[in-house]
């Protein structure tokens, strides 16, 4: 059986000083639609986790992408899927009840 490897993580702090300097980021907001509604952190892209497996043809391998919930609860699991299929993840730890920075509605 193949073990877990362990994921990349990224704090909500981290991230704020990303977007701060300008980085190019792949950000992946797994949440549901109401939860959206809420805010997302601009530049994100909203693809709901059950959507994910039907949408891997929009996601490219070479690229990194940060995924994004509500907690970090359910972006680890979309994480560990979309490692086990060969992309490069990062958790953004806490999630959206972390995040203190800018949100577009």
């Amino acid at each position: 059986m193949k073990t877990m490897e362990e994921l990349k993580k990224i704090t909500t702090k981290e991230l704020e000083e990303k977007i701060d300097k300008g980085e190019n980021l792949n950000m992946i907001d797994v949440r549901e639609d109401e939860e959206v509604a809420e805010g997302m952190i601009p530049g994100a892209v909203h693809i709901k986790m059950g959507e994910i497996p039907e949408r891997l043809d929009e996601l490219e391998k070479d690229k990194e992408y940060i995924i994004i919930c509500r907690s970090g609860g359910r972006s680890g699991r979309v994480c560990h899927f979309l490692q086990d299929q060969g992309y490069k993840v990062t958790n953004m730890e806490g999630g959206m009840l972390n995040w203190h920075g800018e949100k577009e509605f």
